[in-house]
């Protein structure tokens, strides 16, 4: 309880004295390239290989003479909507972009970059650590919709090279009785989970004290702490919205 009162402390401190708007766009812009641009080439090898992979296993326990084809492509869709997308890439954030802000803010901490900032008068939570969120709120759900995208493509390929199930039947299962709300879904827990991942591992990387060894802790808490919150958030809001 003291870490979330500490943590809650924290997300306040983001908006006191803040610096004028114009001197945070280029360091949001910075933060997008490394935080959205840098990701995006573990994100398409990680979707599409979720995308054959879930292809082919749903292929092999269904089989059944009273089960269309066409149902592979259905779970598909859906699993990748409303779990794999969001979820399995934000697990991955988590390692990659998470430890990162961490092993950051922990190494400017330690370095007594952070001190000097306060020094100056600027608010350092403020000026280092709001960029950072804004621009994971901005792009991470772009790599969802890119990994949505390249885990269909990718069980739709995977199900051709294996003639599990015919393109035809794959795409025929993709309209079939599909809701509408899976979009916007996979989108709202896109944005509370770069929220959390952000702010969890800033929140870790900003309080590490002590040398280089608790900077490799800030940032292996930080992503096991990140994890952990992204399934507790995962349940709520599908016991919420669905």
């Amino acid at each position: 309880m003291k870490n979330l009162g500490r943590y809650i402390l924290f997300i306040i401190s983001l908006f006191q004295r803040r610096e004028r708007v114009k001197t945070y766009f280029p360091l949001i812009i910075n933060e997008c390239v490394k935080i959205g641009y840098d990701s995006i080439f573990i994100v398409c090898i990680v979707s599409i290989f979720m995308g054959a992979v879930t292809t082919i296993q749903t292929a092999y326990n269904l089989v059944g003479p009273l089960i269309p084809d066409y149902i592979i492509s259905v779970v598909v869709r859906d699993m990748t909507l409303l779990e794999l997308s969001p979820t399995i890439i934000a697990i991955v954030f988590a390692g990659k972009v998470g430890s990162n802000i961490a092993g950051e803010l922990g190494t400017m901490r330690i370095t007594e970059q952070i001190d000097a900032l306060e020094v100056m008068g600027i608010n350092s939570s403020s000026y280092l650590v709001l960029p950072k969120i804004i621009a994971s709120i901005l792009m991470f759900p772009m790599l969802v919709i890119i990994s949505a995208f390249l885990a269909i493509s990718g069980g739709y390929f995977a199900g051709s090279l294996t003639e599990v199930i015919t393109g035809e039947e794959y795409i025929y299962g993709l309209r079939y009785e599909f809701n509408p709300f899976n979009i916007p879904f996979a989108l709202i827990k896109a944005y509370v989970f770069a929220f959390i991942v952000s702010s969890i591992s800033a929140f870790q990387g900003y309080y590490t004290s002590g040398g280089a060894l608790e900077v490799g802790k800030s940032s292996t808490n930080a992503v096991t702490n990140s994890c952990i919150v992204i399934l507790i958030a995962d349940y709520l809001l599908a016991q919420m919205l669905l």
